[in-house]
């Protein structure tokens, strides 16, 4: 591994757990699996960074594909050994999100979010969550600017729709709208 890049991996450490916490449906346990993956692949040269993108957008198309092979390879084990019940190890995705004090805001836009087609929520994650651009994220779902473009437009325009929908959303726009001035005589 470039000992160049071990500073810069850590200092990316944080937004990459939320990448993969996404890529892995929110399963903290494969989440942490994956990202071990993902470290040992760049420590034994197994995915090497050309700087053909920046570092943070090769590194989260590293995890996303290996997220992809840890979900195969689940799958494929899990038929293979459907006696054994492996979600019995971890807490599950309700018990540790009912430990996390989450504003209404924010659990309203991940409702939202989560009604959206996949690659909607992907673009809108990354844009939104790690602050990658629109060309940023493109390279790191493998798709061309143009759609990642249309995605994200899309997506923020469904999204919307469906915050509106959302009685808490409305009751909360109430809240935050002032009064108009009185028009003066």
């Amino acid at each position: 591994m470039n000992t160049d890049l071990r500073p810069q991996l850590e200092r990316l450490h944080l937004a990459a757990f939320g990448w993969a916490l996404h890529c892995c449906g929110r399963d903290r346990a494969m989440t942490d699996d994956v990202l071990q993956s993902v470290y040992l692949k760049v420590l034994d040269g197994t995915a090497q960074f050309a700087g053909k993108s920046s570092l943070k957008t090769w590194l989260f198309a590293v995890i996303r594909k290996t997220a992809a092979e840890e979900r195969r390879r689940r799958i494929i084990g899990g038929l293979r050994f459907l006696s054994i019940d492996r979600s019995e190890n971890s807490p599950s995705d309700d018990s540790v999100e009912e430990s996390i004090n989450v504003s209404e805001n924010v659990e309203m836009f991940r409702k939202a979010l989560a009604a959206l087609p996949r690659r909607q929520q992907e673009v809108l994650h990354l844009v939104f969550y790690q602050d990658l651009t629109i060309e940023e994220t493109a390279a790191v779902l493998g798709m061309s600017v143009g759609s990642a473009r249309t995605h994200y437009q899309r997506g923020k325009k469904s999204c919307r729709r469906q915050l509106e929908r959302m009685e808490e959303f409305n009751e909360l726009r109430q809240g935050h709208q002032r009064p108009l001035p009185a028009a003066s005589t």
